[in-house]
């Protein structure tokens, strides 16, 4: 390692995180591809694989933090640390941007060009499709018997009996998480203000909110497959509606993981009106989080 005065440039030593953590991911990929094909394996590999990310994720955090505040680090490294947050959060956009557009695609094109076949053909394959969105009967989910001309549900759809509502559960979360964002800035002006204490309220108050936003996710869940029979084999709604709520709802729990990790650092004593990078990487992070759930509010729940 080299020193960090003048023009020299920290180098870290040889750390064995990446690699664990690589296998972390392989190990979980596998664990969530037995589960959703139904192998009673699956979930024991997914979780002995999350376990281990948790453990890379204490153990890498813990080696940053200790470079961190032994003064290894530099304005080149700094700015090093920046470019790298940017460009994974632009990487999280384009992400998000092709669940959207699939989305899109299927609401303004493949579901009308199912609808805007032969009537005649369409009333023999299809009897009960109604080609509008969010598409509650997909193509398929019921078959004709050919004795007596009745249609019949597939047994491997899950027909859902109404759409989730945005003015529940999702426009109270909303509010959740925009207020959050308020909590996250206004503890971010405490610390450029070498206001302690309103630093550590407002990570508090963003940490609660970020859990509860969570909290009700899981509980909307519960209802829409318990009570609206919307699930992964709903069809196109279910399954972009799991895909890009649940996908951004990992992204909360992730950022109110990070967020709770810099709260316990500020309440040591870390962090100062000059140097806080580690702060300003997960608002970032966190504001990004908040324009998601915005797009999804929208188009998911709203539109």
């Amino acid at each position: 390692m080299t020193a960090t005065n003048g023009n020299h440039y920290y180098i870290p030593g040889p750390s064995p995180w990446p690699i664990v953590s690589s296998l972390a991911i392989f190990i979980m990929a596998i664990g969530f591809a037995s589960m959703m094909q139904g192998s009673g394996g699956g979930t024991p590999i997914l979780l002995v694989g999350a376990a281990l990310m948790i453990f890379v994720m204490f153990g890498w955090f813990r080696a940053v933090i200790n470079e961190s505040v032994s003064g290894k680090y530099n304005s080149q490294v700094d700015l090093s640390f920046r470019w790298g947050m940017s460009w994974f959060i632009f990487s999280e956009v384009m992400f998000f941007a092709a669940f959207f557009g699939a989305l899109f695609y299927v609401r303004m094109y493949s579901v009308p060009w199912l609808g805007g076949g032969d009537p005649g053909t369409q009333d023999l394959l299809w009897p009960t499709f109604n080609a509008e969105w969010p598409l509650m009967n997909p193509p398929g989910a019921e078959h004709i018997n050919a004795k007596t001309g009745f249609a019949f549900a597939d047994p491997l759809f899950d027909i859902p009996k109404h759409v989730v509502s945005a003015w529940g559960i999702p426009a109270l979360n909303t509010i959740i998480l925009l207020s959050s964002g308020l909590t996250v800035t206004w503890a971010h002006w405490g610390l450029k203000k070498q206001n302690r204490g309103q630093l550590i309220l407002g990570l508090l108050a963003t940490v609660i909110l970020g859990f509860l936003f969570i909290g009700f996710q899981a509980y909307e869940y519960g209802h829409a497959i318990e009570e609206l029979n919307l699930t992964l084999s709903s069809g196109i709604y279910g399954s972009t509606f799991y895909m890009l709520t649940g996908f951004h709802g990992l992204h909360v729990t992730l950022g109110a993981t990070m967020l709770t990790v810099i709260l316990f650092r500020a309440m040591v004593g870390h962090f100062s009106e000059h140097n806080h990078f580690a702060f300003e990487a997960v608002a970032w992070y966190w504001h990004f989080v908040d324009v998601v759930w915005l797009g999804l509010f929208i188009f998911v729940y709203w539109l």
